[in-house]
């Protein structure tokens, strides 16, 4: 069995030499100032929230972000969005493309959407991770609900289980995709409600709550907290449709 390190900081400055490194996944890492020199090998694989990359000399990240706007325009207005019309113009959008992606979906068996590619998140699992999001962000710091978090939310990696157990989540249960989109459905039309009474005025406003009381304590602008929900819902579509492309590969009858 591969070894496994968790929260450690055993590799902060270090230097690996000649070694063999085949095969390693390093995720939820901070990896400021990772150095790969003079290595070799195929297949090599990066993915996340970088400020700056550089390959071989050459900083491609202007390259790789306007690949994925051209890819993902939806980002784009999650990413820029200012004013309430913006904020309206971005999740209609959004609204729109899981329209049209949960109707590919379907086409899957169960059992696929409960898959993981490449050890990412399922289909479902995404969903719930969507629900837990909106619980957050929106209904928690924005709207501040007395019990504003579905059991069937799923957190980021790494929350710790303290956390997950205050916030009543449920991450060891296995609900089908419907079961989910119950849930999720209702919290996006929320959003909905929301966006659509939006004021420059409510945007600015201050919140009174924490997404959760595991985040930094610091101030939450209904701007940035908005912001968050539309960037979580771009990003995750991304992802997402990528996986579903794999899926969807796999099963010969719906390849056309």
């Amino acid at each position: 069995m591969a070894a496994a390190y968790t929260e450690s900081d055993q590799f902060h400055d270090a230097r690996i030499h000649l070694s063999d490194l085949s095969g390693l996944e390093i995720r939820d890492c901070e990896v400021s100032g990772l150095k790969i020199v003079d290595c070799y090998g195929s297949g090599v694989y990066l993915g996340g929230d970088f400020e700056r990359v550089v390959v071989n000399d050459v900083d491609v990240t202007a390259y790789v972000e306007a690949e994925l706007d051209q890819l993902h325009p939806t980002r784009v207005l999650a990413r820029d969005a200012a004013s309430p019309d913006d904020y309206r113009a971005a999740w209609d959008a959004i609204e729109t493309q899981w329209e049209a992606t949960l109707v590919r979906a379907r086409l899957l068996p169960e059992a696929a959407l409960q898959e993981r590619v490449d050890g990412e998140w399922s289909f479902v699992e995404t969903q719930r991770h969507l629900l837990f999001a909106g619980d957050a962000w929106l209904g928690s710091s924005v709207l501040e609900e007395r019990a504003p978090f579905h059991p069937l939310g799923f957190p980021a990696g790494g929350t710790p289980p303290d956390a997950i157990t205050k916030l009543g989540l449920t991450i060891e249960a296995t609900p089908t995709l419907d079961d989910v989109l119950a849930a999720r459905s209702a919290r996006m039309s929320t959003m909905r409600h929301t966006v659509d009474g939006l004021t420059e005025a409510e945007l600015g406003r201050v919140c009174g709550r924490r997404p959760a009381d595991n985040y930094p304590d610091r101030e939450y602008v209904v701007r940035r907290c908005l912001k968050v929900v539309l960037k979580e819902e771009a990003e995750h579509h991304r992802y997402a449709v990528r996986d579903l492309a794999v899926l969807v590969a796999g099963e010969p009858t719906l390849e056309n």
